[in-house]
């Protein structure tokens, strides 16, 4: 496991393919729901995705543009447009405004004979837990990647998924969005000029990279700076200097800050867990060791997190329903 999989593992559709949507001019949708991660992609024709707070970014056929919530956006026909905002939340279906036209499953063999009619493709991710928090927190606002990169076969897909009804269409429609959101992100973060998060970037690099995905792999051993090098086939001191260089802090203080992120979300996921048996899963050899690592990094207790992270809240964005699913 690299340090990218191990924090998209957790961002994952479940029914949250919320649209293929064929729209016909003018049109105004507004996405109100806040979901943590929407991804939007146009099949064909085109429009403006006008992020809350932020200046419009255009959408042509291809293009994908991921939006990090909490806030809104709207997706227009033009800049300006004269269209009404229709909202679009968890249960919204409007097929008979802002130009989205109806049907019972994800097959309409008219959608796209209308003239200008723009096909959009939408899709809400829930982020969950602090291991796919890392990851929200090295993106941006407003993420762009143009067609013509490596998502194009993944848009193909789609286009050929949603043209028919067959029995098991929305799972396979869910991981395609995955894989889709997958190719966006790495190629936002690998192109010309990027500046991609530390732990990303560093995965590139030959000695740090290898240490990088010995730490994931199994962040429970007793890792030392020198075990650590020796796997890495490099001196002590070259795997500490590198780290260090690459990454912005020595091995095991990464290790360590890996380790807690990954008892919050077995302090949550796992109720019935108790604090050794968090203590053992992610390398520790009792509670108390455990603890004040825990408190030393998060600033909190780990029952105190457990208490807090537990209590109700405002809700999860979920998936949401723009147009005619049934």
């Amino acid at each position: 496991m690299d340090a990218f999989g191990d924090m998209i593992r957790g961002v994952r559709a479940q029914g949250s393919l919320f649209g293929s949507s064929t729209l016909t001019p003018p049109w105004s949708l507004h996405f109100v729901d806040g979901a943590p991660l929407t991804l939007c992609a146009v099949l064909g024709g085109g429009g403006w995705v006008v992020p809350e707070g932020h200046p419009p970014e255009p959408l042509r056929p291809g293009d994908t543009v991921i939006v990090r919530g909490p806030g809104t956006f709207t997706f227009v026909d033009e800049v300006g447009t004269r269209a009404t905002p229709v909202a679009c939340g968890e249960f919204c279906t409007a097929p008979e405004e802002g130009g989205t036209r109806h049907r019972r499953g994800w097959h309409d063999p008219g959608a796209g004979d209308a003239t200008g009619a723009t096909t959009l493709i939408v899709g809400a991710y829930p982020v969950r837990g602090e291991i796919s928090r890392r990851l929200l927190d090295a993106l941006p606002t407003v993420l762009r990647v143009d067609s013509g990169g490596e998502g194009d076969p993944v848009l193909e897909h789609l286009a050929a998924e949603v043209a028919t009804d067959t029995p098991g269409q929305q799972v396979v429609l869910d991981r395609l969005l995955d894989w889709l959101l997958v190719c966006s992100i790495r190629t936002w973060f690998d192109r010309p000029g990027g500046e991609p998060p530390a732990w990303y970037a560093a995965q590139r690099d030959p000695v740090v990279g290898d240490a990088l995905r010995l730490l994931h792999a199994d962040p429970a051993a007793a890792w030392t700076v020198s075990s650590l090098a020796g796997r890495a086939g490099v001196s002590r001191a070259t795997l500490a200097k590198r780290f260090v260089d690459l990454v912005g802090e020595p091995p095991l203080t990464y290790l360590t800050r890996w380790r807690m992120t990954l008892a919050a979300d077995r302090l949550v996921e796992q109720e019935s867990a108790t604090l050794t048996e968090v203590a053992h899963a992610v390398g520790y050899s009792d509670a108390f060791g455990f603890s004040a690592a825990f408190k030393r990094t998060r600033g909190v207790s780990p029952s105190e997190y457990r208490r807090s992270a537990g209590a109700p809240g405002p809700a999860t964005a979920t998936a949401t329903t723009v147009s005619g699913r049934p």
